[in-house]
């Protein structure tokens, strides 16, 4: 299956339909009365977030959805029909855009939630409705509510609990093929990767959901390479898995200008928790390793850890790391929902580059 993470659509409501006017024409029943029905209501557009979708492309091929109009009402006090909603499917952790693109009217995040992009029109009432002691015969029905109309750009945020980044060739794919059931494109080139790809990863019976997203090189921000469009898709990560390619000459200089998109890129991925390794430690031998460590490690400021995706060196501890942080993060927002509550929050100790040091 294709993926597209953006997607511009226009939606469109039912108008409600008219309402009647009509009179009872019966033998025997002298001076009927008015007789005229209600029109039905128009169908409304509605957006729901569903968990067996990871794509947009159901856009791609059709952006135009226009829901049914209620019916119109009858004689014999007959109401029109309710049209259905028009409902769109979406993938979770998929946000939607009014036309400027800025402006956001719901984040998809839960499985069945549902968002009313377009309400459909009320239907008109009919003469019946206007009938009172002083008004025996009236003459007046109304028409239905006009429709609703709007472009919505859709964009797609993966849910992912921890994110995979660094340079074109740091062994992302590599990494992420051998810790999950994932199976992305691996080969001895750049940019082998070209759409962001989802792993569950499972340590010491816990699992949590791990994403891969196409390697960002030097002005990324400005669209070089593939730019910086997916990192989106980490945005909701509580932590990023830094892969730096231990065959570089200058690991550091490799660190420093992935960190330099994240900041330039901005949404707080720059302040987000990472654990940094030297990938590929299983082509070095001792000597450049310990070399190229303390020179990554010079440039983060902080421990760095050995790494190869391919030897599994290092993997258990890297993804125990990420687990660790994915529970903090989890932890701190029931420690959120506790506080609204009025519960007492519980203090946080965690550091999720403790097992480096």
């Amino acid at each position: 299956m294709r993926f597209l993470d953006q997607a511009k659509v226009y939606v469109a409501s039912g108008a409600g339909g008219n309402g009647c006017v009509a009179f009872r024409r019966e033998r025997n029943i002298p001076l009927g009365g008015p007789d005229g029905g209600n029109g039905g209501r128009g169908g409304s557009v509605v957006v729901v977030g569903v968990s067996d979708l990871n794509t947009l492309i159901d856009f791609r091929y059709k952006q135009h959805f226009r829901a049914a109009r209620g019916r119109h009402g009858e004689g014999s006090q007959r109401t029109g029909a309710n049209a259905p909603d028009l409902v769109l499917k979406v993938p979770l952790g998929t946000q939607l855009f009014e036309e400027d693109r800025e402006t956001l009217i719901s984040d998809i995040t839960q499985p069945g939630q549902r968002i009313v992009l377009a309400q459909g029109g009320n239907g008109g009432y009919g003469n019946s409705h206007y009938k009172s002691s002083i008004n025996r015969a009236p003459q007046r029905a109304d028409p239905g509510q006009d429709l609703q109309e709007r472009w919505v750009w859709l964009r797609l945020k993966l849910l992912a609990d921890a994110g995979i980044i660094g340079l074109p060739n740091a062994g992302k794919s590599t990494f992420l093929a051998a810790v999950s059931q994932a199976r992305p494109k691996i080969a001895d080139y750049p940019f082998t990767t070209l759409k962001p790809q989802l792993g569950v990863v499972v340590v010491d019976s816990h699992d949590y959901v791990l994403a891969d997203i196409p390697g960002l090189i030097e002005g990324a921000h400005e669209g070089s390479g593939l730019g910086d469009r997916f990192l989106g898709h980490i945005e909701r990560c509580a932590v990023l898995l830094h892969l730096v390619d231990g065959t570089e000459l200058d690991p550091g200089a490799a660190y420093r200008s992935v960190r330099g998109e994240l900041s330039a890129y901005g949404e707080g991925l720059a302040e987000k928790p990472e654990i940094v390794c030297l990938n590929k430690c299983d082509a070095l031998d001792a000597v450049q390793r310990d070399r190229r460590l303390k020179s990554l490690a010079a440039a983060v400021g902080g421990p760095v850890a050995a790494l190869s995706g391919a030897s599994g060196q290092g993997v258990e501890e890297a993804l125990r790391g990420l687990w660790r942080a994915v529970e903090d993060k989890k932890s701190a927002a029931a420690e959120v929902e506790a506080a609204a509550a009025g519960g007492k929050p519980k203090k946080r100790v965690y550091d999720p580059l403790a097992s480096y040091s």
